[in-house]
């Protein structure tokens, strides 16, 4: 503070002191006082206590302002250029030049007032005069070593701050009119770009962006006296043809600044530019710019089409469009000119430059930026889209010639188009005939796949495109190319077709498949037609391959709403005739048959297509597959993939079981029960080898539940054997009580996140698309449950049979415990009144006592008591005396 007085007293001294001393004098006591100002000022970290800072600002600058004239007064441009260089370099022979400019630089950070001060003492002009002379004379000294010198960059940082201090406001504009440099400048930039100082190039923009953003009414009027913008255009018609591309585009975008920023306050620049051809010039630019490499003059670039962009909303009067609504449209859309925004269409000049590159150009990124300008539109007032459909008509041309351009630029248009419904919740009709046109071309396979993709959006958006794309033939030309695919398919039954097999012509029937699910989802009429087309047969082709499977299977699942039975004849014969290895076709199979039978409906054609002896035969031919170890093809084949497969094949049968007495009589009246349990006793987990010992006492006993738990939730060591035959009687549990069909144990998971059990390796050749089995917090009570009642008594049975099967060489004591914990929960099956009276009239009785018969004539066998209380149970309901006695 001590300091900052002493220098305010100093100063008040010079102020008194000034107007008495000759000007030599004068100017050597201010450059005597501003050493100790800058000390001050750094001393301070830029704190400044100084109450005459603006006086200062102001006698400071004008005699920078007056040593810049004395130096440039009657000299040539170059010997000019070099006396500025010596004035205000930091080594140079005048040190008070580089003083005044450092004060000044510190100064021109102030405040508003303090910089009014500097503005007024003629600097703006005197520094543009400067950097005219800095831009368009390279410096050509030539240092010591041989090489030319650089420019100062401090020196120049200095020069450039100042400058963009002072152009920000419109005073330090005004102030530039008073010389004719300013259009010098402008003019400069465009006609001497190849030749200007390369190390002043950057900075010239930044000062000339700046001065354009501060344009006033009379800066406009003096640029369009000059024709400054005129000249300009025609220079750059000259450089374009002789310039990299990214060196006309930083140059025309400066003159462009000025035509776009000065559009809010006068149309003149913007005028005098489209009459001197200003857009001919940027199409001629931007079409230059075709193989730039990626970041390769972006900037300038970006600016041009921003500024083209921005240019498109310069107008006096809105566009007068009147177009044709082609219905059916969406339920939601409603065309309402709002034009709040002010952002709407006025100028299509500036947009046809971008539709004619686009049409012109196949240059990737080129293309790119013009499609993301168009969105940019879109998205500032989705009228826009209407104004230029109705005019230009860009995106129904570019549809033309889509096919042209490269692989992104498809996506990225069909991206767009898929926009218009998506976001604007419009059809474009003529659009649309368009694209699916090209689709019956085509030409070029990734482009019609692109283009299938995005109709495929369109059509899951509203059903409604299920009717347009019937009505418009889209449906049948699908039709059509999938029969065609589906015969070759046929004919080339295990053999290899590169072409057919594998890339896009593949992903290709893919998503046909895909879009003729989503056409015929709810549409009964689409099926029809599916149907009248005789595709039933070909579609069913696709199943084979797991890359077509999931939307052959969603169309098929379509077809059962009009025949179950057809449906049913498809899936139970393609679950027949599937092979042993085919284990991932089976599981996709019983999934969509499951997603059927939720309908009671489908239960009779269920049964009269053999569905209960197909999905047995499933079980048949697992025979062996959960040995210990696995064996022949089983070893490639985790075991969990198995159990998921016994799991949906017994949901299969509880679904078609469920609340349908026909089909429970049918089951059971033809022995299908003890057929189950004799395919369940083949897998291979279940003891097939003989008579076996039973010890006669058990050191410990524990229940079902605690088996469950000790078996899936504990670290204790469980035989993989044991494993899978709980779960399998945890199935027939949930089946017993009918809710098999409403579990879910089995979730895909990716294969970098498997993990392989030490109990269940699946050998390296495992499947990589195996499912893992996961056990819920509420599942384990589900043995202990005693008060459900029994649905499907016949499940019960099949328990039971399985009951002395309980057992393997090396683990009798296990063997034994396990026997008499699941005996015991098959007596709390039947603790229920409901229970006993479903057990003793479903007449199966005897298919109990006939499975045990041992244990029931061995008052010795450890399973006698137990099985004896569960019939003492079921005794007060018995109406089979035959059986009892």
């Amino acid at each position: 503070t001590l300091q900052w007085e002493t220098l305010s007293r100093q100063f008040v001294e010079y102020e008194q002191m000034a107007p008495f001393l000759i000007p030599e004098e004068q100017q050597r006591r201010l450059l005597d006082f501003l050493p100790l100002f800058l000390k001050a000022w750094e001393q301070s970290a830029g704190v400044i206590v100084f109450p005459n800072i603006q006086l200062l600002a102001s006698e400071v600058s004008k005699l920078l302002t007056k040593e810049i004239k004395r130096n440039l007064n009657g000299k040539p441009a170059e010997e000019a250029r070099l006396a500025l260089e010596q004035l205000l370099q930091e080594k140079g022979e005048a040190e008070g030049g580089r003083l005044l400019l450092k004060s000044v630089y510190l100064l021109s950070q102030t405040d508003l007032r303090t910089m009014w001060n500097i503005i007024g003492s003629g600097l703006p002009a005197a520094l543009m005069q400067c950097l005219y002379l800095f831009f368009t004379f390279p410096l050509k000294k030539i240092s010591d070593d041989g090489e030319t010198a650089e420019d100062d960059t401090q020196t120049q940082e200095m020069i450039v701050k100042i400058m963009l201090n002072m152009y920000r406001e419109e005073q330090g504009v005004e102030e530039l009119l008073a010389a004719d440099k300013l259009q010098s400048l402008i003019i400069a930039t465009a006609s001497l770009w190849d030749q200007c100082s390369h190390s002043w190039k950057v900075s010239t923009g930044r000062v000339l962006r700046t001065i354009s953003k501060a344009q006033t009414k009379n800066s406009i009027v003096y640029l369009q006296a000059v024709d400054c913008i005129k000249i300009a255009i025609q220079n750059l018609f000259k450089l374009a043809d002789t310039l990299p591309a990214c060196d006309v585009c930083e140059a025309a975008s400066i003159v462009l600044c000025f035509v776009k920023d000065s559009y809010p306050i006068s149309s003149a620049l913007l005028t005098e530019f489209e009459n001197n051809d200003g857009y001919q010039l940027l199409l001629k630019i931007l079409l230059r710019c075709e193989g730039l490499k990626p970041n390769e003059g972006d900037p300038y670039l970006d600016e041009i089409l921003d500024m083209l962009t921005c240019l498109t909303t310069c107008g006096k009067t809105e566009l007068k469009v009147s177009g044709n609504i082609v219905h059916p449209q969406l339920p939601h859309f409603a065309f309402e000119r709002t034009r709040s925004s002010g952002m709407t269409v006025k100028n299509l000049q500036p947009f046809q430059v971008l539709q004619s590159i686009f049409q012109k150009s196949n240059d990737e990124h080129l293309c790119g930026r013009i499609l993301a300008t168009i969105g940019t539109i879109w998205a500032w007032d989705t009228v826009n889209f209407f104004l230029l459909e109705w005019t230009l008509q860009p995106i129904n041309q570019f549809t033309d010639i889509i096919h042209f351009k490269p692989h992104p630029v498809q996506v990225q248009f069909f991206k767009l188009v898929e926009s218009i419904v998506l976001d604007l919740s419009y059809v474009p009709h003529e659009i649309l005939k368009k694209v699916q046109y090209l689709i019956k071309e085509n030409t070029v396979p990734f482009c019609t796949l692109t283009a299938l993709r995005c109709l495929l959006s369109m059509t899951k958006k509203d059903p409604l495109f299920s009717d347009i794309f019937r009505d418009s033939g889209l449906l049948g030309l699908l039709l059509a190319l999938l029969r065609k695919q589906a015969k070759i398919l046929r004919k080339s039954a295990g053999t290899h077709l590169p072409g057919l097999e594998e890339g896009i012509e593949k992903e290709l029937n893919a998503v046909m498949l895909k879009m003729v699910a989503a056409l015929t989802v709810g549409s009964v009429r689409n099926t029809v037609v599916l149907k009248d087309y005789g595709m039933v047969p070909y579609i069913k082709i696709f199943l084979d391959d797991e890359h077509y499977r999931s939307a052959t299977l969603s169309i098929l699942e379509q077809l059962s709403v009009m025949s179950y039975e057809e449906y049913m004849s498809i899936i139970i014969g393609a679950l027949c005739s599937s092979t042993q290895g085919e284990l991932h076709l089976k599981l996709d199979l019983l999934k969509s048959l499951l997603r059927i039978l939720e309908s009671p409906k489908s239960h009779s054609a269920f049964r009269t297509c053999s569905g209960f002896n197909g999905l047995l035969s499933l079980l048949s031919d697992m025979e062996g597959a959960l040995q210990d170890p696995p064996s022949g093809l089983w070893t490639a084949v985790g075991q969990n993939c198995i159990l998921e497969l016994v799991f949906y094949t017994l949901q299969g049968i509880t679904a078609a079981l469920h609340l349908d007495p026909v089909n429970s009589n049918f089951f059971q009246r033809n022995g299908l029960f003890e057929k189950m349990a004799e395919d369940l006793g083949s897998l291979g987990c279940f003891w097939t080898q003989g008579k076996w010992q039973i010890p006669l006492s058990l050191e410990k006993t524990r229940t079902f539940a605690e088996f469950l738990d000790a078996a899936f939730c504990s670290s204790e060591p469980f035989p993989m054997w044991l494993k899978n035959c709980i779960w399998i009687l945890n199935f027939l549990d949930h089946m017993a009580k009918g809710t098999l069909h409403l579990e879910s144990y089995f979730h895909e998971r990716k294969p970098e996140m498997e993990e392989t059990s030490s109990d269940d390796q699946e050998g390296p050749q495992a499947q990589e698309h195996c499912v893992v089995f996961k056990i819920s917090g509420n599942k384990l009570p589900t043995w202990e449950m005693g008060d459900c009642a029994i649905v499907h008594p016949g499940a019960v049975c099949v328990m039971v049979r399985l009951l002395p099967k309980l057992y393997k060489e090396g683990h009798s004591q296990l063997s034994q415990e396990i026997q008499c914990a699941v005996v015991d929960h098959i007596k709390s099956l039947v603790k229920s009144e409901k229970s006993r009276q479903v057990m003793c009239g479903s007449g199966l009785l005897s298919t109990i006592i006939t499975s045990c018969q041992d244990a029931f004539c061995n008052e010795n066998h450890p399973l006698h008591l137990p099985l004896t209380r569960v019939f003492e149970k079921l005794a007060s309901q018995a109406i089979e005396p035959d059986v009892l006695r």
